[in-house]
């Protein structure tokens, strides 16, 4: 069955799942259920992971879906795709701009604060984990995937592996401040 989600027809199954984790997110950022040990980073890396799950995740379901047509730099190619993407960025970029005006509200002395031993090491984990799959994933689609495919399948399998990189990043980050950092 189909549904419509920005004019784009998808599956309700995949979307009614994608609601129902966008909605857990949101729930997790909400202002109850942040506890005020929450330091200002970790928050940041929440915005991050919500904010690339909820405009990436229907980018790459649609994607998934309904593949694109047509061969790139052919005439009559399928470039719907790049307005969709455009779309998925513009959101993007307005949820992490309200967030982060948000959060730098709810604790403004915390948002000025330099990064301090713990927050560095967190960082390089993170960074350093998220940088060794973005490698694999563009290895994949730069040396192996020209040879056996082409076109928007390449481009997606691209801003696929970039959006599993941030997700290891903020999850790895998030983890690493719930769980305690340990060298």
């Amino acid at each position: 069955m189909w549904g419509v989600f920005i004019g784009i027809p998808v599956q309700k199954e995949a979307f009614t799942q994608f609601a129902i984790n966008a909605l857990t997110m949101i729930d997790m950022l909400n202002e109850e259920n942040i506890e005020s040990n929450v330091s200002y980073r970790e928050q940041t890396s929440w915005l991050y992971l919500f904010a690339m799950s909820l405009t990436f995740g229907p980018y790459l379901v649609w994607m998934a879906i309904s593949p694109p047509g047509g061969a790139l730099g052919q005439p009559g190619a399928d470039l719907s795709p790049l307005w969709l993407y455009a779309i998925a960025c513009v959101i993007q970029l307005l949820i992490l701009g309200a967030g982060h005006l948000w959060l730098r509200k709810q604790s403004p002395d915390d948002a000025k604060a330099p990064l301090d031993e713990r927050d560095r090491a967190i960082q390089l984990r993170s960074t350093g984990a998220a940088y060794k799959v973005l490698l694999v994933g563009m290895i994949l689609v730069g040396c192996v995937m020209p040879f056996t495919s082409g076109g928007w399948k390449i481009v997606n399998t691209a801003i696929f592996m970039i959006v599993i990189a941030q997700v290891v990043r903020d999850g790895l980050s998030i983890w690493s401040y719930r769980r305690g950092w340990h060298a």
